[in-house]
């Protein structure tokens, strides 16, 4: 037990094959040739992404940045050039793949331009959140990473550009945690009923 508890790479393929055994025993394979078994599949995939994405987005709001004061300057360093940058790594990505995920269901499910263009009712509310989750998404590659590779250093510039990218990623960061909250209930209230 401890090998496979002592590598993530061995403990997420643990899970991958703890998923598959369930998957044979509940008879899902037959299934594999429908198109709603894919559907679950994506949206699956989708959730798997978002809880990633969204986790390190509460972990970068409720914990890193609120503790970033109480650390020794001293011991910063560990935390902007090697706790960070990895986070922002998986954070990105995990953004990436829940928007890309999120709009194939959406196709795979023929609601993609029912929600994006409000032009159904039992639509509302999954068109609020994938509007809330794009403009999320957006921020992340367009607005945070960018201003994150100057706060972090890993982008050269002045010591006031710096400090001004790292204001900028963390009230972008501080609007995206905002926009979680009616995105996530959005996203469940769909599935739900609707609002």
């Amino acid at each position: 037990m401890a090998a496979i508890f002592s590598s993530l790479g061995r403990t997420i393929t643990a899970g991958v094959v703890i998923l598959v055994v369930i998957a044979l025993i509940a008879g899902t394979y037959g299934k594999m040739t429908e198109h709603a078994w894919w559907a679950f599949f994506f949206r699956w995939l989708h959730v798997l992404s978002g809880v990633m994405w969204i986790g390190l987005l509460w972990y970068f709001n409720f914990v890193q940045t609120p503790s970033m004061p109480k650390i020794p300057d001293e011991q910063k360093p560990a935390v902007s050039k090697v706790i960070a940058p990895a986070a922002l790594f998986w954070f990105r990505w995990a953004a990436m793949a829940t928007i890309v995920t999120g709009l194939l269901l959406a196709w795979m499910s023929g609601t993609i331009g029912k929600g994006l263009l409000f032009s159904s009712k039992d639509h509302y509310a999954i068109g609020i959140g994938m509007w809330l989750g794009i403009i999320m998404w957006f921020n992340v590659w367009f607005i945070i990473w960018p201003n994150q590779k100057k706060a972090l250093g890993m982008v050269q510039v002045s010591p006031e550009e710096k400090a001004a990218a790292a204001k900028m990623a963390g009230m972008t960061s501080r609007f995206n945690t905002m926009l979680s909250i009616p995105m996530l209930f959005c996203m469940v209230a769909q599935q739900n009923g609707g609002l």
